[in-house]
């Protein structure tokens, strides 16, 4: 299953070159990381909500600018991996008529909020996580 969202990108994410510049596709992507993980999560009375997480990785692939702001744009996500501690999620920014903008990816850790350590993942966590997993 794949979660969808739509963010809004707001004129001054727009860069001297007249698009949308490339640390908002990051943004973007977080935003939509959180209705997911958090929002989601807890408008469902689910469990867990995610929120002891880094992000160790992020990478973005831009594929087409965006170059109007001032108005929403599609986010969605799906897991791609989940490991010990840690899991992959993948992201497609899209546009009118599901142009995509901008593919992103990201590694995020689970980490003890006592040890700031990483700490592997629960079953809870891993059954949340598998539903939104695109075998």
């Amino acid at each position: 299953m794949k979660f969808a969202t739509t963010q809004y990108v707001r004129w001054d994410d727009i860069d001297a070159f007249g698009h949308v510049n490339n640390a908002k596709y990051l943004t973007l992507a977080q935003e939509a990381r959180f209705q997911w993980s958090f929002v989601q999560s807890k408008a469902r009375d689910e469990a867990p909500t995610l929120i002891d997480m880094v992000v160790a990785r992020a990478e973005a692939d831009f594929i087409a600018p965006i170059y109007e702001g001032g108005r929403t744009y599609d986010v969605v996500l799906w897991v791609e991996s989940i490991g010990n501690s840690s899991f992959v999620l993948q992201y497609e920014i899209l546009g009118d008529n599901s142009v995509v903008h901008a593919r992103v990816k990201t590694v995020q850790v689970a980490v003890s909020l006592d040890t700031k350590k990483s700490r592997p993942l629960t079953d809870a966590e891993r059954d949340f996580l598998k539903q939104y997993l695109d075998a």
